[in-house]
């Protein structure tokens, strides 16, 4: 058999010629000869076909033209090979093959002449013609013929001589116009033509032929053909029978090899079953191909068997088969522009089955997302059958929510389930799914319904108030969330803007969360209005104070109207506070707070506020008499500041060692020392004394130590100020066309610079003509600048005479 890509071409052992299409079907016959047909030719454009018989007929015709070729031998012809290109006038050859291999070619008047290309070494076994070469196989080995040159260029020997050529054939094919690849016994050899160098060619053919692979397979090779860049060998079989121990025929193999330089790798290996191969040998086999399209036929006496390379779909089938649908899936989807027989869809809806049956369900829900992507009716349809086999649950964290949307009932059936059975997760749900997914009325009588059971499970009531959130019946919402105090009442209001809602739940927020009430109150001034706040905390002093605290911290002003109240506030719960409000608030009613602190007997608010108002000498006096603090009254007398301060605290700590040893420790840079220490009585013992004395003389040599540094440094900045003073003034002035006469106003330097002329510069840069500078009053030779004297005299006014 001989294949072409229009059809094959099977010759038969009766001498028959049938052309098949390639799914096997007969359209053509032809009657050829009474006995087996040996060999058929086709060429490249699949119009011509040459034909050899055992009895030692050639025929070469056209199958679309009344073109034909007829000659007999006197022996069988094994071998015929029309020209590739046999459908041109000037390639009309053709070669036949029995002892002799033989050359026709079509001359003059039609006449086909021969020509004898080889001879003297047995039979023709194989011929191969591809492009200009021809190579063709003998007892003896492989030849090759250069039709362009006329010359045999190789000879490539038979590896095993003890095999029969006749029973062992040798196997040809041509990978391409230049590599030939050659099967014999078990060798497997792949030579390439090349192009022989002109400095080597002498008496030589222009090619060479090189064996760039050379191996040996297990078994003996009955065809050859490539695949890429690996080989399809189709080898014959024998193996001894376990029964009777006899070696006998197996089943031929197909297999593909990579070939290495000495060796060869098996890539995959297959057995074929054929009817009768009991009873085959090597020669019955053959191997055809298709070039181009990955076809191989395998020709035995009762079968051809069609291979071809496996592709994704075969791959997708195997792994199906093997209920590898995730490795079947990816597949697909990485090959899908490919696969022709497959669908994802398909694929998945598949895996998604195989999933359930086995009772993985939830990743049988989580591959819904991938595999059914966008189609609703496919979502719905998985839906249901998870409701079948009651595992809605195991489905819904993987609904579609957005794009696409499912019906609502679809999502109402799931959360009825949950609420049948699963309040957290019914929760959960409600939270994470948009409220416009499902009905909500329908939804919140539910709960309602759950509600009257459990009145009081704070997870329903969570969720009742998140649905009539989604409902914007954000009061009711708001009412729940303040009875179960839930931390998102704030963002609540925040969110929907119910600060109208909330003007009589003030006290609830704030037993709730004061700080964060009292935050979002004060943010919100312009919707609840302080005196609202303050209206509504009445009753609450304890909060009413928190807010106004706030309030004050954040303005002193905005709430000056309360200040007096605040007053009793904070003596009330928050005295620490008490006094820094006393300090920075100016709106506070001094009388109300001093008869408050004086109730409460608050000494140093009392203090405070006595200095505040002017008393300082009663201040002063409740510090010494009642806080017996003598630094704070030291620290007191030196914030006011007033002499007759310190004379009462001095006459007041006279007859008390403590406090005379803590003046004389503090007083040396306020008051002069001598003034206490002259009124302490003779004998009085005092703590410390001489310490006191010595902290006393050292302030007194800082300080005149301070003093001369101070005057050190003032000599220096006066020295150096008029040094520089004196710099600036010996510094020279620039007189130049451009300058005017102050009195005048005409060009400072004549027109004519050859005459001469008197100038007056000042120092301010101020310039006069001399006879133009008025004529000062005063005796004193220094002069002044008349403008800058108007305004102040100093220095850099006096003058400059610059004469010519």
């Amino acid at each position: 058999m001989t294949v072409h890509e229009k059809f094959l071409a099977l010759g038969t052992h009766y001498g028959k010629v049938y052309l098949l299409d390639v799914q096997g079907n007969i359209t053509q016959k032809f009657d050829v000869s009474p006995v087996k047909i040996n060999q058929i030719s086709l060429d490249e454009s699949g119009e011509h076909m040459g034909v050899c018989s055992e009895d030692g007929k050639v025929q070469v015709f056209g199958l679309y033209s009344a073109e034909e070729f007829h000659e007999t031998f006197d022996c069988p012809i094994k071998i015929v090979a029309v020209h590739p290109h046999f459908v041109r006038s000037h390639f009309k050859q053709f070669v036949t093959g029995g002892k002799k291999l033989l050359l026709y070619e079509r001359g003059w008047m039609n006449r086909w002449k021969p020509s004898v290309l080889h001879e003297g070494e047995g039979n023709i076994r194989n011929v191969k013609w591809r492009g200009h070469l021809i190579a063709w196989a003998n007892n003896m080995g492989v030849k090759i013929l250069d039709m362009i040159s006329k010359q045999r260029i190789t000879n490539v020997p038979r590896d095993d001589i003890s095999l029969r050529p006749d029973m062992y054939p040798c196997s040809l094919c041509w990978k391409d116009n230049l590599t030939l690849i050659i099967g014999w016994g078990n060798s497997v050899k792949i030579c390439s033509v090349k192009e022989r160098h002109a400095s080597e060619m002498r008496d030589l053919p222009n090619r060479y032929v090189e064996i760039v692979f050379q191996f040996e397979t297990e078994f003996h090779i009955s065809g050859l053909a490539p695949l890429c860049d690996q080989l399809v060998v189709l080898s014959y079989v024998k193996e001894i029978s376990e029964k009777t121990e006899v070696e006998c025929c197996a089943r031929p193999r197909l297999d593909i090899v990579q070939p290495l330089p000495e060796s060869c790798e098996e890539i995959s290996s297959d057995a074929l079953t054929v009817r009768g191969f009991q009873e085959n040998e090597c020669r019955d086999y053959h191997l055809e191909h298709l070039e181009g399209e990955s076809l191989f036929y395998i020709i035995s006496p009762r079968d051809v068997v069609v291979a071809k390379e496996r592709d994704q779909d075969d791959h997708i089938d195997w792994l199906l088969e093997k209920k590898k649908y995730e490795e079947a899936l990816m597949a697909a989807e990485i090959s899908q522009k490919t696969i022709k027989k497959h669908k994802i869809l398909d694929i998945g809806l598949a895996y998604i089955n195989h999933l359930v049956e086995k009772g993985e369900y939830d990743l049988a829900a989580r591959k819904c997302q991938k595999i059914l992507g966008k189609n609703t009716d496919l979502w719905e349809f998985e839906v249901y059958k998870f409701k079948e086999i009651e595992q809605l649950k195991a489905i819904s964290r993987y609904l579609p929510r957005r794009d696409p949307v499912l019906k609502p009932l679809i999502y109402e059936m799931v959360l009825h389930e949950f609420l049948e059975s699963d309040y957290e997760g019914f929760a959960t749900l409600i939270k994470e799914w948009p409220g416009d997914l499902y009905n909500n009325t329908i939804i919140v009588q539910a709960v309602m319904d759950h509600l009257k059971k459990d009145p009081q499970n704070r997870t329903l009531l969570r969720t009742l108030a998140e649905l009539y959130t989604y409902d914007q019946r954000y009061g009711r919402a708001l009412e729940i969330y303040l009875t179960l105090r839930h931390k998102d009442v704030f963002q609540l209001i925040h969110k929907h803007n119910l600060f109208s809602s909330i003007r009589d739940k003030i006290v609830l927020l704030m037993d709730f969360d004061a700080e964060k009430a009292v935050d979002m109150l004060l943010d919100n001034e312009d919707k609840i209005s302080i005196d609202r706040v303050v209206e509504e905390l009445e009753n609450r002093p304890e909060l009413q104070h928190v807010y106004l605290h706030k309030l004050f911290k954040r303005d002193h002003h905005k709430g000056q109207r309360y200040h007096e109240k605040q007053i009793s506030l904070y003596a009330e719960y928050d005295r620490p506070n008490l006094l820094p409000f006393l300090r920075d608030s100016t709106h506070c009613p001094l009388e109300k707070a001093l008869e408050i602190c004086q109730q409460r007997n608050f000494v140093e608010e009392t203090v405070y506020l006595l200095s505040r108002m002017g008393n300082s000498r009663s201040a002063l006096k409740m510090i010494m008499e009642d806080l017996h603090n003598v630094d704070k009254a030291i620290e007191f007398a030196k914030e006011q500041d007033d002499g007759e301060l310190w004379e009462d605290l001095i006459l007041y700590s006279i007859d008390k060692p403590p406090f005379i040893t803590g003046l004389l420790n503090n007083i040396g840079t306020h008051v002069d020392p001598i003034l206490l220490i002259h009124r302490i009585k003779e004998g009085m013992e005092i703590p410390n004394l001489r310490d006191s004395l010595v902290k006393i003389l050292q302030d007194y040599n800082l300080q005149i130590l301070l003093r001369e540094g101070c005057k050190k440094i003032l000599v220096a900045d006066s020295l150096s100020l008029l040094r520089k003073m004196h710099r600036t003034q010996m510094k020279g002035v620039l007189v130049d066309e451009e300058n005017i006469c102050e009195s005048c106003l005409s060009p400072i330097l004549p027109s004519d610079a050859s005459k001469s002329f008197n100038v007056v510069v000042f120092h301010c840069r101020h310039m006069f003509h001399k006879e133009c500078f008025p004529v000062s009053n005063t005796i004193s030779p220094v002069q002044f600048c008349n403008i800058c004297s108007a305004k102040h005299r100093g220095p850099g006014s006096t003058i400059l005479e610059m004469k010519k």
